[in-house]
């Protein structure tokens, strides 16, 4: 969106902007829920959804996010649908919100792309199959038969041997780990701890990845700040 662009709709001068345009302007200017779909409201469209669907972010977490720049962070939907990632995040991971479709989820790449347990310690691979398996197990049950996570879950058993396994084992309320041990195609192993801030208004939470200081996984991220996302060019 150009700058001149935006001034004719502020003069009310420009032509009606597009609903995927209005959710950028709204996400970009922080607006709380009722601000956004006012503005869409003015713009002559309907309000997008609220709850489990809706991929706002509010402002208050935006503002908690924004200050992360030096770490390692992002803001998942309750089906982990990555929304944010700060760029230190990005170095970490590689851009997760590129994916499009199911495969935005990671507990559907985790059962169907093998790249992305690449990225995790093989010892905990069996750990985190059941732990996607589990929450999406509960957030199914949480929003009913028709729901996007009910669609994920039967995508998953007609198309994963291995989630069809683990789906019979019916378990629910499962965690990973205190640490979470990456494997980084540049610097190597990392133990992170993870801490999440939760939003129940938009089901959305906030990952925030930390090293003890002083140990090695800490220098390592200091080397991550450095050589950003190269590995991943």
């Amino acid at each position: 969106m150009s700058v001149d662009y935006y001034a004719r709709l502020e003069r009310g001068s420009g032509i009606q902007p597009s609903e995927q345009m209005l959710a950028s302007i709204s996400q970009g200017l922080h607006l709380s829920l009722d601000e956004r779909d006012h503005v869409f409201r003015l713009a002559g469209h309907r309000p997008p959804a609220r709850g489990a669907t809706s991929e706002h972010v509010g402002p208050g977490l935006l503002r908690v996010f924004d200050r992360l720049h030096d770490t390692p962070a992002e803001i998942v939907t309750e089906l982990g649908e990555t929304l944010r990632q700060t760029p230190m995040g990005v170095a970490l991971t590689g851009d997760l919100t590129r994916y499009r479709g199911p495969a935005r989820s990671i507990g559907y790449r985790w059962f169907t792309d093998p790249e992305t347990r690449a990225l995790y310690d093989p010892a905990d691979h069996e750990r985190h199959g059941r732990v996607f398996a589990s929450g999406l197990r509960m957030v199914v049950t949480l929003r009913g038969p028709g729901s996007r996570a009910a669609d994920l879950a039967d995508r998953l058993l007609r198309e994963s041997e291995e989630f069809r396994r683990i789906w019979a084992l019916h378990e629910v309320g499962l965690g990973f780990n205190e640490t979470k041990r990456f494997i980084h195609p540049r610097i190597g192993p990392l133990e992170l701890a993870c801490q999440s801030l939760l939003d129940p208004d938009q089901s959305h939470a906030l990952l925030v990845y930390t090293a003890i200081p002083g140990s090695e996984s800490y220098d390592k991220l200091e080397l991550l700040s450095v050589v950003g996302n190269q590995s991943f060019d």
